[in-house]
């Protein structure tokens, strides 16, 4: 891992290419038109195998990628970090990806998902510490990044305060799933349009330190800028640069529900230290278990659907409750 001083320098680099390389000016409409834009977002997931999971529909100048957010691989495992937060499906998740992309010239960042993997499942920033300021973008946070402080499953996810999967780091099980894995192929499309590719060039080729900009983005060719995942920090997508007509409005999963209530559940707490040997477990029937362990004591996150479209019976043994055992009924 790169010192805090050195990641520092880079991300400062960063901003001085991003404003002197051949971008497509600040303000300029993607050469090609929304329909052939369209299809590109189409043949994305397509082209991946997840057709069958993620719609995609375009009208009103964008594309619409719509999942419940969960993916078909192994999910929590390697998590030490843990918020006490489980996946638990969203179905609506709608993800608008514009269909005439229009590259700014001032990043923009949100505490929340700032794309969709072609799976759809939304892709976060690395942090997990709330709202980066703009400032933030060119200073390393130590102390938010999920990689580091082993919040991140070996998938590169975890669940969220609405007890959602997402990415914060490259989705390197959701890759080895894609039909058309390689560097050539889509993983995954930022709210502001443009695409996000792996590590390396579309062709192949490494990308050499200091081309990637503060929001980890280039030019490209065919779509003017484009973003990448990177071994080391920011990881993955850390804030966009094209315009976004208003950020606050950009989808976001809500935590669940109590049924009797209709309150929002609270969140977690992140045990101090963490916890070990934490396992995550799904039935054919559609019970899903999170067991794991911490200062000696077995603590677990039991759920199962209820009967009611979207809403699950719970069974908890966390840290956060002081190890009490709560169940009750929660919808999305």
């Amino acid at each position: 891992m790169q010192s805090d001083s050195s990641l520092t320098s880079k991300l400062l680099t960063f901003t001085v290419l991003s404003t002197s390389v051949g971008f497509i000016s600040a303000g300029a409409a993607l050469a090609h038109d929304p329909e052939e834009h369209c299809t590109a977002i189409i043949a994305s997931v397509e082209e991946a195998g997840f057709a069958d999971k993620v719609a995609v529909t375009c009208e009103n100048g964008a594309a619409v990628i719509s999942s419940n957010t969960y993916p078909d691989h192994e999910l929590m495992t390697g998590i030490v970090g843990t918020n006490e937060q489980v996946p638990v499906p969203a179905p609506g998740y709608d993800a608008p990806i514009p269909l005439a992309p229009v590259l700014g010239n001032t990043p923009h960042t949100r505490d929340s998902a700032l794309g969709v993997a072609v799976n759809g499942v939304p892709i976060f920033d690395y942090t997990g510490g709330g709202e980066m300021t703009e400032e933030d973008l060119y200073h390393y946070q130590t102390q938010h990044d999920t990689l580091q402080t082993q919040q991140l499953d070996v998938c590169g996810g975890h669940a969220g305060r609405g007890d959602d999967y997402h990415y914060h780091v490259k989705p390197v099980c959701m890759i080895a799933q894609m039909e058309n894995a390689g560097n050539n192929a889509i993983i995954g499309w930022a709210f502001d349009g443009f695409p996000i590719y792996g590590d390396n060039n579309p062709d192949g080729t490494a990308i050499p330190d200091g081309v990637l900009d503060v929001c980890n983005g280039q030019p490209d060719e065919a779509f003017g800028y484009r973003y990448h995942t990177s071994e080391g920090a920011p990881y993955i997508v850390q804030c966009l640069m094209g315009e976004v007509a208003d950020i606050r409005e950009l989808p976001r999963v809500s935590p669940l529900v109590d049924a009797k209530t209709g309150h929002g559940t609270d969140p977690g707490r992140p045990p101090r230290g963490g916890v070990e040997n934490l396992i995550f477990t799904e039935g054919t029937d559609g019970t899903r278990s999170m067991d794991y362990s911490y200062e000696g004591e077995d603590y677990y996150i039991r759920y199962a659907p209820s009967g009611t479209p979207d809403c699950y019976l719970f069974e908890t043994r966390t840290v956060t409750n002081g190890g009490e055992v709560v169940s009750g009924e929660y919808c999305r």
